[in-house]
């Protein structure tokens, strides 16, 4: 297991190569890069201050001029400014130069700044993460104590009154998106039309540094009830049916009627012997559920609830076509579950000794 391990090491790097290959290409070719963006504002600008100049009159104002003593407002730029904002931006190099470059940056993590903040995109990432994480860690746990739970107890009352009753929760759980959910927790309980019980926006209060310890950890979960409430909602419903289907599909196996013919209990067979084969498929998904809610989930979550986090500043980024910011957090995000999913096999292996990853190419 050990060498495999260590062929899944190295190869990512030539993942995470091919990734951001793939990734640079498309950005290369999609309309609307940062250097477009930056013309677009300049002269949506200089068109502003025509309209206002022609408005006030000719004999009020006088217009801004350029090096030629012409206004240049509705004229468009001059190629030489053009050049500047190209070469400001990076974009005075050939693509392969770029991508190279950015390459060998990001082998020493340096990502770089934000185009449009004066900020290092690993302190943005910093920044952030605090907020995702939260969000992401608390959210999962709370997801996997409920669903499994929940799940092996409908495998166990399998078409009685408790699977029925339960099935209408996770079926909700399926139709209606999490940030649905966001929408009417807001409404019922942080102010929207009926209750005031908790904040809106933000993960802590304006005065939590003047807050004590029990206070501030308090604050905090007062915060993070409703967008973790809305995350688990809209997401407990898949690992319930998997953890259910999966203790079903192994109590019909024929391990279970020897068990059970032994004269074991019912809970001895269940957490002895059926625990261990059905729980596979639940850990191989946690790798992609920590993920998925820790950085695509959460993106809308953080929208309606005003919480700055990673989703969030990966979302602006591809908007604004940020690249140092969206290329940095797609590295991050796809080295993370490079090594979330050798942890998931890693964990195979111990929860059950019989699975060896080291006979199968990588």
């Amino acid at each position: 297991m050990l060498a495999y391990a260590l062929r899944r090491l190295l190869l990512m790097p030539l993942t995470l190569l091919g990734i951001m290959l793939i990734n640079f290409v498309i950005a290369q070719m999609a309309p609307g890069g940062p250097v477009e963006q930056m013309i677009a504002r300049i002269e949506g600008q200089a068109a502003s201050t025509t309209q206002r100049i022609s408005g006030a009159g000719a004999g009020e104002v006088q217009a801004p001029r350029g090096q030629s003593g012409a206004y240049r407002g509705a004229q468009g730029l001059d190629p030489k400014f053009i050049a500047e904002i190209e070469k400001q931006f990076g974009f005075d190099k050939p693509a392969h130069e770029r991508f190279i470059g950015m390459v060998g940056n990001y082998l020493r993590f340096d990502f770089g700044k934000s185009f449009y903040r004066d900020v290092s995109v690993i302190d943005l990432i910093l920044e952030k993460m605090p907020v995702s994480v939260s969000l992401g860690l608390w959210s999962t746990l709370i997801i996997y104590l409920v669903s499994i739970p929940l799940g092996i107890a409908k495998a166990r009352r399998d078409g009685n009154s408790f699977d029925i009753a339960t099935s209408w929760a996770v079926i909700i759980g399926y139709a209606v998106p999490g940030f649905l959910f966001a929408i009417l927790l807001i409404v019922v309980f942080a102010g929207g039309r009926y209750l005031d019980w908790f904040p809106l926006r933000g993960l802590t209060s304006v005065d939590f540094d003047q807050l004590g310890a029990w206070g501030k950890v308090t604050d905090y979960l007062w915060h993070l009830t409703l967008p973790v409430t809305a995350l688990v909602i809209g997401g407990f419903a898949g690992l319930v049916m998997l953890t259910k289907n999966s203790f079903l599909e192994e109590i019909g196996k024929q391990y279970v009627v020897t068990a059970r013919a032994k004269g074991l209990s019912e809970n001895q067979v269940l957490y002895r012997h059926v625990f261990r084969n059905a729980m596979l498929l639940v850990i191989a998904g946690f790798p992609s559920a920590l993920v998925g809610i820790l950085f695509a989930g959460s993106i809308l979550i953080e929208i309606i609830f005003s919480l700055d986090g990673i989703g969030l500043l990966g979302f602006e980024a591809v908007t604004n076509r940020d690249y140092p910011v969206m290329f940095g957090t797609l590295y991050m995000f796809s080295l993370l579950g490079l090594v979330l999913n050798l942890i998931s096999d890693l964990t195979y292996h111990y929860v059950d000794p019989r699975i060896d990853f080291s006979s199968r190419p990588v």
